[in-house]
């Protein structure tokens, strides 16, 4: 987003941060569906599922890891906990329930229809069909809409992934709320290069790429997701490594899909040497640099933070000022997928919240 020439006066002094915060309408671009799921709802599938239900405290147990590769062992827990189609329509429901209490008034989420090909126990079109029962209720009683990212595992192999960008493009003709792929899993496993052939084909097919890189590797990993097309990359938390990237970066304006809690959660970024519950984080420094930074929660119930509380953290602990944040949140709108009229319209609620 462009920076602005001359500041618009300032939210009142009075005003409680937190609940302006609360109120600005903001998205959510970098959100798993797998990952919004609380103990809560754990708990209440678990009901409808198990024989012998999870209690609280078991479901609470089951978002326990000490590092990266742990944290995917956490996250594979946790979605094979959904058992059958109807499920899927639950924890829809439930996301964007949530997410209305914390300002957002647009989400992109992530689905993991690569781990369904792999695990080959549930009908990928029964899921969707679900899916999109939850997100058309959601949408009509919360205000919240929803798009889909079809997600790729990309340790699984290329030839995985190209089954599931395949499927993404088959159901993109039935569904205009699918509307791009990308790939997650470990990096080092899936160098972004390797996708090249894949992405230009999903492309080809009318699908927006995004990826996520540069959250457990070095910058190269960012270099090879700009060089396959991704149009939104997820965390770059390396891109600083490298002043080039940072330029290229700032020059072309791609968004930044930055999850700062979940950085430091998975050990990917390290605390402040003062302060073990904050990051030392770069999003500040991207923002000062000109980057399109936007922020997001990833993994809520894995990591402690909803979008909101990220919103909070950054602008406490990073010191953004409200209208820094008012800028994000616009950037959030810019960098969706939305159509153009959707992002002017809540665009304008952004630059006339507050007076």
């Amino acid at each position: 987003m462009a920076r602005r020439t001359t500041p618009p006066a300032q939210p009142d002094a009075q005003l409680d941060p937190v609940e302006w915060l609360k109120g600005l309408p903001k998205a959510e671009l970098h959100l798993h569906l797998e990952g919004s799921i609380t103990p809560e709802t754990l708990v209440e599938l678990s009901r409808q599922n198990d024989a012998v239900p999870l209690t609280m405290q078991q479901a609470r147990g089951v978002y326990s890891y000490t590092d990266f590769p742990s944290f995917l062992m956490s996250f594979k827990a946790v979605t094979e906990r959904l058992h059958k189609p109807a499920d899927y329509e639950t924890i829809t429901y439930n996301m964007l329930r949530d997410l209305s209490t914390q300002g957002a008034r647009h989400a992109e989420a992530y689905i993991s229809i690569g781990i369904l090909h792999w695990q080959n126990r549930l009908d990928v079109d029964l899921v969707v069909e679900a899916m999109e029962r939850g997100r058309v209720r959601g949408e009509k009683d919360f205000g919240v809409s929803l798009l889909w990212i079809i997600d790729a595992v990309r340790h699984f192999g290329v030839e995985a992934c190209a089954k599931v960008f395949d499927k993404a493009a088959e159901l993109s003709r039935i569904l205009p709320s699918v509307v791009g792929i990308g790939i997650g899993g470990d990096e080092a496993r899936g160098p972004a290069q390797e996708f090249r052939e894949v992405y230009a084909k999903a492309k080809e097919a009318g699908l927006h790429l995004t990826c996520h890189a540069g959250e457990s590797t070095g910058p190269q990993s960012i270099w090879g997701a700009i060089n396959i097309g991704a149009e939104r990359i997820g965390h770059a938390l390396t891109a600083e490594q490298d002043p080039d990237l940072v330029e290229v970066l700032a020059e072309r304006q791609i968004p930044l899909e930055l999850n700062v809690t979940s950085n430091l959660k998975t050990g990917c970024c390290p605390p402040l040497q003062d302060r073990p519950d904050v990051p030392d984080h770069p999003v500040k420094r991207y923002f000062e640099d000109g980057l399109m930074v936007t922020l997001n929660s990833d993994d809520p119930p894995f990591f402690g933070a909803n979008l909101l509380e990220e919103y909070v953290l950054v602008h406490k602990e990073f010191e953004f000022s409200l209208e820094q944040m008012r800028e994000l949140a616009a950037n959030s709108i810019e960098a969706s997928f939305l159509r153009p009229e959707r992002k002017l319209a809540l665009l304008a609620e952004i630059e006339h919240y507050g007076w």
